[in-house]
């Protein structure tokens, strides 16, 4: 008889020591479902919905501006950048003239002169001018009236001046600040030299008419012949 090699026995494996022996039980409780349960198990491998599918979608911030453009490089090689031109200075403008002051010349002498200007102040007054408007200066002697004011004290004397409320009487030689629309000049007295002074002073304290009463010299004669040919204020 043929001689067979002899199969090798195959013995079931034994657990190791601390692991119980399998039972067909427990093999048939896994592949039966629970009594009364009505879904399947949830396997125990399905993962845990995590975090960050749960969490709020974060909200978007504003969008950054885009970079604005740097200012283009002037090319070196190109034509030279244009200068700011400076406007040259047009020819200047004369000054505005000042006003030209009228000037009236009323014929009389010496001894005439206190009257004849007291009736231009008169005529001057019936046109409608302001008594503060007129200023009476004298060459030679004080008028009445200047002595009179003068009588009740210097102070009182040169406030009437500052108030500027009625005709005022002074002196040519005045050197205190006054404009006055009319100044009436009485050449009653005096020397040649101090009437033409006196004449060009009045002139600075007139801004429309300067009244002449007597003779004030060529330059008040000249000026007064000028004036004849354009209408004088009153």
């Amino acid at each position: 008889m043929p001689v067979f090699p002899e199969e090798p026995e195959i013995h079931e494996s034994l657990p190791g020591p601390g692991v119980p022996f399998p039972r067909e039980s427990d093999a048939q409780a896994l592949r039966t479902p629970a009594a009364g349960s009505s879904t399947a198990a949830t396997p125990s491998t399905a993962a845990a919905p995590s975090a960050a599918t749960t969490a709020p979608a974060p909200v978007p911030g504003p969008r950054p501006a885009p970079p604005r453009p740097a200012p283009p490089r002037a090319d070196p090689s190109g034509p030279p950048a244009r200068t700011a031109q400076i406007p040259k200075p047009g020819p200047r403008r004369p000054a505005p003239a000042a006003p030209q002051v009228a000037v009236r010349q009323v014929a009389a002498t010496a001894a005439q002169a206190l009257e004849r200007a007291d009736e231009s102040v008169d005529q001057l007054l019936d046109s409608g001018r302001n008594p503060g408007s007129i200023l009476v200066l004298t060459v030679g002697e004080a008028h009445p009236w200047q002595q009179h004011e003068l009588s009740f004290g210097e102070e009182r004397y040169w406030a009437q001046l500052a108030e500027g409320g009625d005709v005022f009487y002074a002196d040519a030689a005045l050197t205190r600040p006054a404009r006055r629309e009319v100044v009436v000049l009485v050449v009653n007295g005096g020397t040649a030299d101090r009437a033409a002074e006196a004449y060009r002073k009045a002139l600075g304290h007139a801004t429309a008419l300067v009244v002449v009463c007597g003779s004030a010299g060529p330059a008040a004669a000249a000026a007064a012949g000028a004036s004849a040919g354009r209408p004088v204020p009153a």
